[in-house]
Parts: structure tokens; sequence; C-alpha cells
């Protein structure tokens, strides 16, 4: 199969290690793509975002699926172009995407669907969360405690345009929870932990994500399942029922509270740094799974846990998540990739044949382990190797699960 991945980002390099290794893949394709993308297929200079452009690109080439990386371009309607032009895709279309690219819609769908979720409230009175209702690149949220925050937060978010959504707020660990789904039926994947503030101790300003683990504990197949069954069946049948079938990965952030799972938010694609953690545990074929869910039939697929945890650790740039960085000499990643880690590119270029940094979150770092513990040490030593001026990370990520902490299951 010729397989057209678009993206550039750590999400998409992990999805990138993955795909080839199926033995049904014959050529591996990227849009944009990044340096490490590029070491495993060919990368050709399309943005995602430009529908006519990719759907051109997948029939020059004659590919027989394309996978949908960011968000941005399913919320735009890039998956109807392409099931428009005779292209198989796995992503969901514009009305499904909806699901992430309107808070507002989610919280009506969600309603609908007798899905349990955070309270809406009417006035922006703290303790409470402010959530820019479009996308904001994993920005658009700000948890208040005090009526100052309030103030600041909605200074934030009204600079970003459009409506805004104020919810009670839950506070606790958040987990994220995905699955695979073809329309009508969903295969689940195991449940992973992201932490989206900038600094140590879940402080700072909110991120695209400083770092990931899988799986939680306390989360076996059965829990996952109750947790599908609760979160993502409801979803699929009422966007189907609106004729919005959702082929592709459904993404819900949810929190355990005392009185059950309570629904944060829905995304329309796999998670990042999530996926980053979750690929080393798939086994099975994940191309196989895709082409299903694009067919819209996964009956007889399957997919199963590997044994061990794996943990991600984002390597980001001095002022992430204010601004990046760009054209910074990056050493050591050869000497990372001996230690047994992956390293995932997420901002990187090509100058001269050296790898340099290319945008805020630069690298991602992954260990595998039998444990957490063994995972994140091994994440962390494969990082220590890494450098460029400016170079910042987390130094926690994982770090209570490691020792034995686990989510209230609720």
């Amino acid at each position: 199969m010729r397989v057209l991945l678009l993206g550039s980002g750590g999400r998409e390099h992990a999805l990138a290690w993955k795909l080839v290794q199926s033995p049904k893949l014959t050529e591996l394709h990227a849009a944009p793509g990044n340096p490490g993308i590029a070491s495993l297929g060919q990368c050709h200079p399309v943005r995602a975002d430009d529908a006519e452009a990719v759907l051109g690109l997948a029939r020059a080439l004659q590919i027989d699926l394309v996978v949908v990386g960011p968000e941005v371009p399913l919320v735009a309607g890039l998956a109807d172009v392409l099931r428009a032009g005779g292209v198989s895709v796995f992503g969901p279309s514009r009305g499904a995407a909806a699901i992430e690219g309107s808070k507002l819609f989610a919280k009506e769908v969600m309603a609908a669907a007798g899905v349990p979720t955070a309270a809406t409230l009417t006035e922006p009175t703290a303790p409470c969360v402010l959530k820019a209702d479009g996308l904001a690149a994993g920005k658009g949220v700000v948890v208040c405690h005090t009526q100052a925050e309030v103030e600041e937060g909605l200074s934030e978010l009204v600079g970003l345009g459009g409506d805004l959504v104020i919810e009670e707020l839950l506070e606790g660990p958040e987990i994220s929870v995905f699955a695979l789904c073809d329309g009508a039926t969903c295969l689940a994947l195991p449940v992973a932990q992201d932490f989206k503030r900038a600094e140590d101790g879940d402080v700072g300003p909110n991120t695209g994500g400083m770092g990931s683990f899988a799986p939680v504990p306390g989360f076996d197949a059965e829990a996952i399942e109750s947790l599908v069954d609760l979160t993502c069946r409801p979803i699929l049948a009422e966007l189907a029922e609106r004729d919005h079938p959702f082929i592709g990965t459904l993404f819900t952030g949810l929190m355990p509270t005392p009185d059950g799972p309570r629904v944060l938010e829905y995304n329309c694609r796999f998670g990042d740094p999530e996926t980053q953690s979750l690929v080393p545990l798939i086994q099975g074929d994940l191309l196989e799974v895709l082409v299903a869910c694009a067919a819209g039939d996964l009956s007889g697929a399957q997919l199963e846990q590997a044994p061990g945890a794996a943990v991600t650790v984002v390597l980001a740039a001095r002022d992430y998540p204010a601004r990046g960085d760009t054209g910074s000499p990056i050493s050591g990643i050869g000497a990372a990739k001996a230690t047994g880690a992956l390293v995932f590119h997420a901002g990187t270029a090509l100058r001269d044949g050296s790898v340099v940094t290319n945008g805020g979150r630069i690298l991602n770092v992954t260990g595998v382990g039998s444990d957490i513990r063994v995972a994140c040490d091994a994440a962390y030593a494969a990082a220590d190797l890494i450098a460029w001026d400016g170079v910042r990370r987390r130094e926690d990520i994982a770090f209570a699960a490691s020792r034995g902490a686990t989510p209230a299951t609720g």
C-alpha cells in the first residue's frame, strides 16, 4: 500500500515509525513531514491544510490511504475534499471534526448523547474554566481559581476571537482515551496521560503538551471498555444520527471524579504527545486497522497492548510556549537513540545536512521499559544526551505514576 501521512510534528513521526513496520506498506510519503520522517519515507513540500494540493499529490502518487495527523485541516474539511476526489482517508469529515472544532457543538452533542461532562456556567465567576470555542493549538483553555485570573483569562481568550465556553472547575489528573473509529464501531487503545502545563508541578501556561506516558495504572482492558462505552460509543451514535459518521481517531480528554468520569473535551485526531507513548505499546498492524476504519468496517480488526510502559519527554525551546527557536544546532540525537530510546522530531529542520531547531516543541524522547519507572528513567537518560542553546524540559513527567500514584477511577 502507498500511504500519505499529513503533518510535520512528533505525532506524525511516531505514526510514521509505526506504519513502516506494516508488511502491507510499500511506500510511505509525507506532506510536509520533517527530518525524522524523511529517514522513513519521502517528504513533499505540500502543506497539510492545502486541500487541493494534497488531493493532487495523492492522485499523482496513486496513494491508497491518506492518514491525517493535525486537527486544523480536518476541521477545515480536508477529508471531505479527499473523499469527494476518490481518495481513501483516515480522518473525520468536517461535520464530525466539529466535535473538536467547536466546544459549543461538542457540549450540544454530549448533552444529546447523555455523556457526563463538566457543567456549563452562565457567568465567568471563579473558580471556573474558560475555553475558546474554536481551535487554539492546545492553548485555548484557562483555569481560574481567583477572579483576577478570570479577568486575565478573559482578556487572553478574547484576543483569539470567537465565542467562549465557561465550565465548572474540575480538579485532578486528566487522562486521554483513544478510540479508532469506522463511523459506527471503534477499537480502544491504552489510556495515556499528558502534561499540559509548561513547568514542573503542573504550573505555568498551558502548552501543546510537555510529555506523556502510557498506560495509566488502574485502567485495564475492562476499565477501558467501560470508559469507551460511556464516552465514545454514544458520541459515535449521535454523530451518525446527524449524518456525520466519525471515521478516524476519537480522542477523549476526561477526568475521573468521585462522581464518575467527566469529559473535558473531544479531539478528532491522535494526541500529541500521547501518540509518542502509545505507538511503542501497540502490538499488531496499525496500518491494517486504519485501512479498515477508512473502509467503514472494523469487524475482525484487533490490536494488542504490549507489556510494559512508555514515557515521553518533550524537549522545547527556551521560551516555549511564548515563542519558539529557529536555527540552533542540535547535538546528541544519535547518542540518545543509541541508548534504545526513540527520538521523534517535532520542530526540526535540516541546514547544511545538520539538524537544527525549527519550532516550539523541538524533539520528543520516548523511553520504553518493563514499568513506568524504568521507562521514565530511560527517557530522561536519553534526553540528557541531547543539547542545544536554550533547551528546556519538565523534570517530573510520569514521576508520580512511576512511584505508584494512580488517578482515582471514580
